[in-house]
């Protein structure tokens, strides 16, 4: 074969070793480092639980003039069950009531009662208002406007009050009490239960 005739196959033979050259050979792949997954943040610590305040104890707070030039205060009364009747001279339940209020009064050594007039009366005409219901525990007027705050305002009348002899409130009445009922919450409140009558016959 002439040079001649070997030219375009030298040629093209060149050609091709110069186009290998320029490819550049692919990259080897990477190592993948893998990082450590980052850890979750600390979960913030649950809250703890707040306790409640404990209720607050309610000792009621009470101090009135009375009707006889005196003064009633419940707070001087600690160690004693102290009956607070919220009444008034229109309330017929109310007048029904005072009678048997007054005689436990009278009969029990440790109980009390303390009647509050709830009503917009002048003290002159209670007293004569009194001198034809009279009862032996003493009796206070009330400002309607402006009631005893450590009491509810009554929502009806009568409206009756168990202080116990701690100064709390241990039982409250809406509508006519007798002293059995009285006598009957104090029982149940830890109190003495209501002396058992003789029957006819018995010593």
């Amino acid at each position: 074969m002439t040079l001649r005739r070997l030219a375009p196959i030298l040629a093209l033979s060149l050609l091709a070793v110069a186009l290998a050259g320029c490819n550049k050979p692919a990259p080897a792949p990477e190592a993948k480092v893998e990082t450590p997954a980052p850890k979750p943040a600390d979960a913030p610590a649950a809250p703890k639980p707040v306790e409640a305040p404990a209720a607050a104890s309610e000792v009621p707070e009470l101090k009135l003039a009375t009707l006889d030039n005196g003064e009633f205060e419940l707070a001087a009364h600690r160690g004693k069950w102290v009956v607070v009747n919220f009444w008034a001279t229109w309330c017929a339940p109310c007048l029904k009531e005072m009678p048997e209020l007054s005689a436990m009064d009278a009969m029990r050594e440790h109980i009390e009662v303390i009647g509050l007039a709830y009503e917009e009366i002048e003290p002159a005409d209670m007293r004569a208002f009194l001198k034809t219901h009279p009862v032996v525990y003493p009796i206070a007027i009330v400002d309607t406007y402006d009631p005893p705050k450590a009491f509810d305002t009554p929502r009806g009348l009568p409206m009756t009050y168990l202080i116990g002899p701690d100064g709390k409130i241990a039982d409250k009445f809406l509508g006519p009490v007798t002293a059995a009922m009285i006598e009957g919450a104090i029982a149940k409140a830890g109190g003495p239960a209501a002396p058992t009558e003789a029957k006819p016959g018995q010593s």
